[in-house]
């Protein structure tokens, strides 16, 4: 009888066991939100026990080709420390911050609380070390659009072992935000409008004092062929518009299409890509480039190459060059991504390397505040402060107007259009769209939800139509724009400034992307593209250069073997 009554027990016992184990087992999905960049970020947490099992975005309102990039990232470190407590991903700090927040609240809920996490929370401090040199036939620093572009060409031209490194967690610098890609020649589209652009027309346009006639030939010659380059590996900019610019689609953005397409290919063309992996020096030998000094974390090395790329980016998101370079203009914000801080001035400078032009800005008339947001459209809208008054010749741009806006009580300023101008623009159509721009049905009710008085916006709109009918001279302007504002809604506005969106000056290089001394020799083994080099091109001159840095760096290699 005990025996029966000891393998009862047994019998029970291990039904409990195999139950609890189930029990255990069971996984559990809790949700949690917290405030991002541009509003709630809402999370599913799984969980199986204490264990985080995997990590789900339901919503979010952040910038979509800043998160698919930031998210994967911000994960992954969660899940492999098991714990918010890492470090945010660069460039994406306040998604991370997000991220990090609503896990930790998500783990709360199911009984683990891993204390308050604050904007600065970041992993614990790992020691440092010095690493192995690592050797590869080609280093580039940079993996925006001249960087990336400079690895495809150069993958292409022949070069076995590229390695791309990138201060920041992911990778595109400022291309991604760019709705416009400027100065391309010879597409598709631009045939399917009827318009016969050529490299002579090009030059004729573009020649400029601040840029050789060579680097000019380069860049139209490089223009005309970007557009069948781009599309060999899927990046089609289908709209043409303007002459000279280009976007995805009429809806769509050129930017994000671009780098997505540029990303895709490098990691098909098994290029070795390390974010989160500074650039500190160039290495030289014999006044030659031979290679870099990088920094990941606490870790320093080497990586030997037989050629160097820099693509580095301009400075606009560093105060300190700014005030040095362009007085005053630390005032204003930038709407360059936060890694342009001119981190090789002072190896170029050490180097006796040849920078021209650093007091030279380009200067976008509208960001959003504060997403900043590149925003607005052609003539017919009005700038206003808090009080509801014009105070600038809106046809204006560059510092003075963005001193201007900054000057206004609380720095308090508004772009306000109508629907014709709303109409005209699929920018003004997204923002309005993203709930970035305020709709309103009457003036009354755009100024009651910009939280400006309504009769003097009224008046203001009055007096902008009697201008522009001649009845009285414009306050501001020396010839007033040709079209009234509409009598009857809807009208937009949002909160604007101006903002530095690029710096021009730079690093000289030639029509080859080859990096000048001061003495005006070539270094050796050293190019640069892109912003961090003295230009007038913007985007697709990037691009452009980058890739004949890309062939040219090629060539090198070959010929030094």
């Amino acid at each position: 009888m005990k025996k029966l009554t000891s393998l009862a027990a047994s019998v029970v016992l291990g039904t409990l066991l195999i139950a609890f184990s189930c029990f255990a087992a069971e996984k559990t999905t809790t949700e949690a939100a917290a405030s991002g960049f541009g509003g709630d970020i809402k999370i599913e947490v799984v969980t199986e026990g204490k264990k985080i099992e995997d990590i789900k975005l339901i919503s979010h309102k952040e910038t979509s080709h800043l998160m698919d990039r930031a998210f994967p990232v911000i994960k992954q470190r969660i899940l492999e420390a098991q714990s918010p407590i890492v470090d945010s991903v660069s460039g994406a700090s306040y998604t991370s911050f997000a991220v990090k927040r609503a896990v930790a609240d998500a783990m709360k809920k199911n009984g683990v609380d891993f204390g308050r996490i604050t904007f600065k929370t970041q992993a614990p401090e790992q020691p440092a070390a010095v690493l192995e040199d690592v050797n590869t036939d080609l280093v580039i620093i940079g993996g925006g659009p001249a960087g990336l572009a400079a690895a495809i060409s150069a993958k292409e031209s022949g070069v076995k072992n590229v390695i791309i490194i990138e201060k920041m967690d992911i990778l595109s610098g400022n291309g991604k935000f760019d709705m416009n890609f400027f100065d391309m020649i010879n597409s598709k589209a631009q045939k399917a409008n009827g318009t016969n652009d050529t490299v002579e027309a090009f030059i004729k346009d573009k020649a400029n004092p601040r840029d050789t006639i060579e680097r000019t030939k380069a860049q139209a010659e490089g223009a005309f062929v970007l557009d069948e380059w781009l599309r060999s590996f899927g990046v089609n900019l289908n709209y043409n518009y303007g002459l000279r610019n280009h976007m995805a689609e009429a809806d769509a953005y050129a930017g994000a299409h671009i780098q997505d397409g540029m990303e895709k290919k490098v990691k098909e063309l098994a290029v070795d890509v390390r974010t989160g992996t500074k650039g500190l020096d160039v290495i030289m030998k014999d006044g030659n480039a031979v290679g870099v000094k990088v920094q990941q974390k606490n870790n320093t090395y080497n990586i030997n190459a037989k050629a160097v790329i820099i693509a580095t980016g301009g400075f606009s998101a560093n105060k300190e060059y700014l005030a040095r370079f362009a007085p005053g203009s630390e005032r204003v914000q930038t709407s360059n991504q936060m890694g342009a801080t001119g981190d090789f001035i002072p190896v170029f400078e050490k180097n006796n390397l040849k920078m021209e032009n650093m007091e030279v800005l380009s200067v976008f008339k509208t960001i959003i505040n504060p997403t900043r947001d590149l925003t607005g459209a052609g003539d017919g809208f009005i700038f206003v402060n808090k009080n509801g008054d014009r105070f600038v010749d809106e046809s204006q741009s560059g510092l003075p107007t963005a001193y201007t806006i900054l000057d206004q009580p609380e720095s308090k300023v508004y772009y306000i259009y109508d629907q014709d101008l709303y109409d005209s623009s699929y920018r003004l159509q997204k923002h309005t769209a993203q709930g970035l721009h305020i709709k309103a049905a009457t003036l009354d009710e755009l100024a009651g939800k910009l939280n400006i008085p309504a009769e003097n916006l009224k008046k203001t709109v009055a007096d902008f139509n009697r201008a522009v009918r001649g009845e009285i001279k414009d306050a501001f302007r020396e010839t007033p724009t040709k079209k009234e504002f509409k009598t009857e809604g809807p009208y937009y506005g949002v909160q604007v400034e101006s903002a530095i969106h690029m710096t021009k000056g730079g690093v000289a290089a030639n029509e080859k992307a080859e990096v000048l001394h001061k003495d005006g020799h070539a270094v050796k083994g050293l190019y640069a593209a892109g912003e961090v080099t003295n230009t007038t091109g913007a985007y697709s001159a990037a691009v452009v250069f980058g890739r004949i840095a890309g062939q040219n760096a090629a060539d090198f290699i070959k010929n030094s073997k």
